[in-house]
């Protein structure tokens, strides 16, 4: 598989060509949203958790790692100027990372519409850098590949997951990249991963992280579900189930590793293969820790509703007959027909790969609107739960 993508300095090359405005304070997001407005190809990144988690350097990394995805040709960066979180902080990785910034402070840009003015000028020069770069080739082997599930019924775990799983597999021997994540729908999976780490430090980190993460979200007393209305909805009746189902979307490959998402910084693959992540299973955030581990696309399963992402496109597939709709990438019902086979949906994944790869837009990209959700892990409750272990 080849591709026309967008070069950039450092030897990446991006299957889009976005300018990111990250407003550092959420104060910033009205100016960050008007200024957007005037420039085209700008996506709009905004803490929204407020300039106080400052020292949280798993939301920082995040929004650093989303500016130099190889998406993302330059950012604009803007912060109150009372906040937490000083711009360099951001600006000087992206820039070393060889993309282009630009930055200002709103309290020395004596108002909000001097404010908005001096961000627009900016943008555009941005943009006008952009657009400077020509396509050049691309090869399978330097695509990052992530793989979410959402909304998932028994559709899921039948026909969209072992498709994507299969798609994965060859995308993989083909020489790309592939990264799963959420690590909480794999509970009870865990030594069936461990067989295919390529090692025991490998297989014992996954057994690790998986704890860990189901420990965070099923405190005792707290009643959080990690099972939704619409999983019970479409059929699945429990965790385990749940979990069943969505192991098959991680294929058969062998897994190189589990990529770590925390505090302590922001893993990257460091070789091609398959990996597990700490990408939270939450949608939104998790589109964002896969822009930020510099992932191109996103393989996306579902038995219902929709999900998106503005710097990574999402390819969406499904199983259920009810969720065929305009806003749905590849039709994996034929399976549940029993009239296709789980290779031939493969395929027509793989064929809408190669296609977004080279420019062709998913079928609500650019439509279906959706927020850089930023998610982090509370150092709190981190704290207090594993304190004294070694990450």
């Amino acid at each position: 598989m080849k591709f026309k993508g967008y070069r950039r300095k450092d030897g990446g090359i991006g299957i889009r060509n976005h300018i990111l405005i990250i407003a550092v304070d959420e104060c910033c997001e009205g100016i960050a949203r008007k200024i957007s407005h005037e420039v085209e190809g700008s996506i709009v990144l905004t803490n929204h958790y407020t300039c106080m988690y400052a020292g949280n350097e798993e939301l920082v990394n995040t929004m650093i790692g989303s500016a130099i995805n190889p998406n993302v040709s330059g950012a604009l960066i803007i912060s109150m100027g009372c906040g937490s979180i000083d711009n360099e902080v951001l600006a000087a990785p992206i820039r070393e990372r060889g993309r282009d910034v630009e930055s200002f402070v709103v309290r020395d840009m004596k108002g909000t519409q001097n404010s908005i003015n001096t961000g627009i000028s900016l943008a555009k020069s941005l943009r006008k850098k952009a657009d400077a770069c020509e396509l050049s080739e691309g090869r399978i082997e330097e695509l990052i590949i992530g793989i979410k599930c959402g909304g998932s019924d028994t559709s899921s775990g039948l026909a969209s997951n072992p498709s994507v799983g299969r798609a994965a597999d060859i995308l993989v021997e083909g020489g790309a990249t592939a990264v799963a994540g959420e690590l909480i729908e794999l509970i009870t999976c865990e030594d069936i991963l461990r067989e295919r780490a390529v090692n025991d430090e490998v297989g014992e980190k996954i057994l690790k992280l998986i704890k860990e993460e189901s420990d965070r979200w099923h405190i005792e007393g707290t009643d959080v579900e990690t099972m939704s209305i619409g999983n019970s909805v479409g059929g699945l009746t429990t965790l385990e189930e749940k979990s069943l189902g969505a192991l098959y979307k991680t294929g058969t490959a062998p897994i190189q590793g589990v990529l770590t998402i925390d505090n302590s910084g922001m893993e990257k693959p460091r070789d091609r293969g398959f990996y597990l992540s700490e990408v939270t299973h939450l949608c939104g955030g998790a589109g964002m820790h896969f822009a930020a581990l510099g992932a191109h696309l996103i393989l996306w399963t579902t038995g219902s509703a929709g999900f998106n992402n503005a710097i990574v496109p999402v390819i969406r597939v499904s199983g259920n007959e009810s969720c065929i709709n305009e806003d749905i990438d590849v039709d994996a019902t034929g399976i549940m027909r029993g009239e296709e086979s789980v290779d031939s949906v493969a395929q027509k994944i793989l064929d809408k790969v190669e296609g977004v790869a080279n420019g062709e837009g998913t079928v609500i990209e650019g439509i279906g609107y959706s927020y850089c959700t930023l998610y982090q892990k509370d150092q709190r409750l981190e704290k207090l739960m594993f304190k004294g272990c070694s990450k």
